[in-house]
């Protein structure tokens, strides 16, 4: 008996540094939970249609740190899509999701997680939605949210720019005075799950992407640069070395501390061919204005100029790019007005830090010789020149 008893106390005091560390740890549940309904217009040859979306960031997450000591931590974020439609159940740590250890030296993270040109541009992002019917972020940034450079086929999504991308190696610099540097690369896992007679053989998509924001009282400041490498095979199937890249700069000002006025300017560059390119500028401004108590209104503008270059095919998606040029009796011949513009305007009631509803209408306008753009998830348009707008309401609540 005595021999147990000395057992279990030996035990105990072993097993204390052990209880004492993981007292230590903590570990958060987090969530961000979004509803819409819209009616939209998808163009001539479609029918309209009411649309119900869970976008904006819908999410659940659960996240912890332990402290090591020496001012060094250990932590997790496990981030995932939380659809109350019950109609996209995607999984776990499908959103921004890493492992990673941060000091004085700053963070330095393995995961998924939104680019740190994302990060930069959405700074000056001000006045609508990212996503959803009601999102604003296609036509200026080719979309946001998930993608994915990773895998062996056709999901790079050669159009989108703000991203959150899977297979990140991430560095977050310490905050001086305001000023954060962050930079990341992805993996080349693509080359591992190729077959012999893929016509991608010996492509290696990867992201490279580096951003640098400013926060200091009233004023933001962002930009930042990305290249995507070897996204071009995707779409050609084939194996020239066709990359893309961007850059861009963000700025947003909070005027009384109750009207946020913001706007961004991005150029996207595709590589299309040996020797062919296409590019487009796009450019936004915005306004959030607390009114009065709960009231508030948002509105944001957002311009895109012509695709130009040399290129005889575009880049396909909301908010990619028509062709420049084209071919016409054996002549090549420039294809103008290949702009468009979009415009969202919204009434906003805060019941609550935690819970608000809004409503907003959107309308997108492409010019004669353009389809690059729609309203949020609805279908691609027929023709060019469209004109097409939606109603909604969206609510979200943070917990």
């Amino acid at each position: 008996m005595q021999k147990k008893l000395i057992a279990v106390a030996v035990a105990g005091v072993l097993g204390a540094p052990a209880v004492a560390l993981a007292q230590t740890s903590t570990v958060n549940i987090y969530g961000n939970i979004t509803y819409e309904y819209g009616i939209a217009d998808q163009g001539a040859g479609r029918p309209s249609t009411d649309y119900a979306d869970s976008p904006g960031g819908s999410a659940i997450g659960f996240r912890g740190e332990e402290k090591l000591g020496g001012g060094l931590s250990a932590w997790f974020q496990c981030e995932s899509s939380a659809d109350v439609r019950a109609m996209d159940q995607t999984g776990f740590c499908t959103r921004n999701s890493a492992i990673g250890l941060r000091g004085g030296f700053g963070n330095i993270h393995f995961g998924r997680w939104d680019t740190p040109f994302k990060r930069g541009m959405n700074q000056g992002t001000v006045g609508a939605e990212e996503t959803g019917i009601l999102g604003m972020s296609f036509l200026a940034f080719g979309g946001s949210g998930g993608a994915d450079a990773t895998q062996s086929n056709d999901t790079a999504q050669r159009q989108r720019w703000k991203r959150r991308e899977a297979g990140l190696t991430y560095y977050q610099s310490p905050v001086f005075g305001g000023f954060q540097v962050l930079a990341a690369f992805s993996t080349g896992n693509a080359a591992a799950d190729q077959a012999a007679t893929d016509g991608t053989l010996n492509a290696k998509p990867r992201i490279w992407s580096i951003g640098a924001t400013y926060n200091a009282g009233p004023l933001a400041i962002g930009g930042g640069y990305e290249k995507h490498q070897e996204f071009g095979a995707f779409q050609t199937g084939a194996t020239t070395d066709l990359d893309d890249t961007g850059y861009g700069i963000s700025l947003a000002y909070t005027f009384g501390g109750n009207i946020k006025v913001g706007g961004t300017w991005l150029r996207r560059e595709w590589e299309t061919g040996p020797g062919r390119d296409l590019k487009t500028d796009t450019a936004t401004i915005g306004v959030n204005w607390a009114i009065s108590g709960p009231h508030g209104f948002e509105a944001q503008y957002t311009w895109a100029d012509d695709c130009d270059g040399n290129s005889l095919i575009g880049i396909g998606g909301n908010g990619g790019c028509n062709a420049p040029r084209r071919v016409v009796g054996g002549v090549e011949q420039s294809v103008g007005d290949t702009g468009a513009q979009a415009f969202s305007i919204a009434y906003t009631y805060a019941f609550s830090k935690r819970t608000r509803l809004k409503l907003a209408y959107v309308v997108v306008d492409n010019d004669s010789n353009s389809n690059r753009a729609r309203i949020g998830n609805t279908a691609a348009l027929l023709r060019t020149g469209e004109k097409v707008d939606a109603w909604g309401f969206h609510i979200n609540h943070r917990f």
